[in-house]
């Protein structure tokens, strides 16, 4: 399946919204992403993509900026991806995982060096992705370390960065 992978529109809120709903069974994540995209630090329009079929918003993934904050205070941004929803009849058809090298080389792009996430331990290390705590990166919260993953968007992009990551306090809500 092939759908056609942009930048989301105004247009598109609504969409998206009923998409995470559909998606999660729920609505924390589509409040998540209505909140971070009047947080004008962590809002990146670029990293909001959206795929479409036949001019239906199908899937979506939002990448928002992050720190991490090492044990002496030092500040390094990076980027969390969170979330990425596919409609349910169009899950299982590769369109998230299209989002997710989409939103990567879009990322890389615009000169991002590395990005984080909170996910499925069998599922994203078909991207790259790598337990967080190769780089001594830990979550801000308890959660098994083989679920908190970092990839580097470039060589070396997380080399000598360590700490715990600070997400926007949007997410405090999910």
């Amino acid at each position: 399946m092939h759908p056609n992978i942009r930048q989301e529109q105004p247009a598109d809120y609504n969409a998206v919204y009923d998409l995470h709903h559909a998606a999660f069974k729920q609505e924390d994540e589509a409040r998540l992403v209505d909140a971070l995209r009047k947080n004008t630090t962590a809002f990146i329009p670029e990293l909001s993509l959206v795929a479409s079929i036949n001019n239906t918003v199908v899937g979506h993934i939002l990448f928002t900026k992050i720190n991490i904050i090492s044990s002496d205070g030092k500040v390094f941004e990076s980027l969390a991806l969170a979330p990425v929803g596919v409609s349910p009849s169009f899950q299982k058809t590769g369109i998230g995982g299209q989002l997710i090298n989409a939103g990567i080389a879009k990322a890389k792009a615009l000169g991002f060096t590395s990005v984080i996430v909170l996910g499925h331990e069998h599922y994203y290390p078909k991207f790259g992705f790598v337990p967080a705590e190769k780089w001594g990166i830990k979550a801000p919260f308890e959660i098994p370390p083989e679920v908190f993953m970092g990839l580097e968007l470039v060589e070396n992009g997380l080399e000598n960065i360590s700490g715990t990551v600070q997400y926007p306090k949007e997410f405090e809500a999910v």
